[in-house]
């Protein structure tokens, strides 16, 4: 098993460089963003996030509800479900070897496979795993079939001996990667870092709903 680092790029710098003072627009037609709270979209072409108003965020799930996305941009959903009954243990954990408690998978479509990231002090980082640890991620939960490529990640969490299982939004992956990166001090992280991954946990699981075997 090796790691590697990925580039922090694109979207993954909108969470860990200062807050620029020009005012944020859509990088689809420029008009003005609320900040915060717009979209975000997939640039299938560079591997990066790029922000967007919601016309055009609209367009482009619409285009994709009927099978039409096939294009450079794909829009970040807003769906999150969480899998309270699925087979991780840590067993499975120590399967992945990945050396932090906070792993992310999605599906690459230009590479047809599913990747994994975990956040460090660096940024992202790529973790390549032997094929029998792929599937015992693909296996243990009914989420990482409904995965949308590219824009939705299963966020995995080992904690206090349980491994917690969610299906979220791509971005907000990004986004914990990038305060990981600024708040991260010393070996371990240190108290502002594990509080930040508190706050960010309990957030997910305030909006995921669990799954039931409908993937909506």
């Amino acid at each position: 098993m090796s790691t590697r680092q990925r580039p922090a790029r694109g979207g993954l710098f909108r969470f860990t460089a200062p807050r620029p003072s020009r005012e944020e627009r859509c990088e689809l037609c420029a008009a003005a963003l609320p900040d915060p709270g717009h979209r975000h979209l997939v640039d299938t072409e560079h591997r990066a996030l790029v922000c967007a108003c919601d016309p055009c965020t609209r367009l482009l799930d619409a285009s994709g509800a009927s099978g039409a996305s096939t294009g450079r941009f794909r829009a970040v959903p807003g769906r999150y479900l969480s899998d309270p009954a699925h087979g991780l243990d840590e067993t499975d954990w120590e399967r992945l070897r990945i050396p932090v408690g906070v792993a992310f998978f999605f599906r690459n479509s230009a590479l047809d496979r599913l990747v994994a990231l975990y956040p460090s002090p660096a940024g992202a980082t790529e973790s390549e795993l032997e094929p029998e640890a792929w599937q015992s991620v693909l296996d243990a939960s009914p989420l990482a079939g409904l995965l949308e490529p590219d824009v939705e990640a299963l966020l995995l969490r080992r904690h206090q001996e349980r491994v917690e299982c969610h299906l979220v939004p791509i971005d907000i992956c990004y986004e914990l990667v990038g305060r990981m990166r600024l708040r991260w001090q010393g070996f371990d992280g240190g108290a502002a870092a594990r509080a930040d991954l508190e706050e960010f946990f309990a957030h997910v699981r305030e909006r995921a709903r669990d799954f039931t075997g409908s993937p909506s």
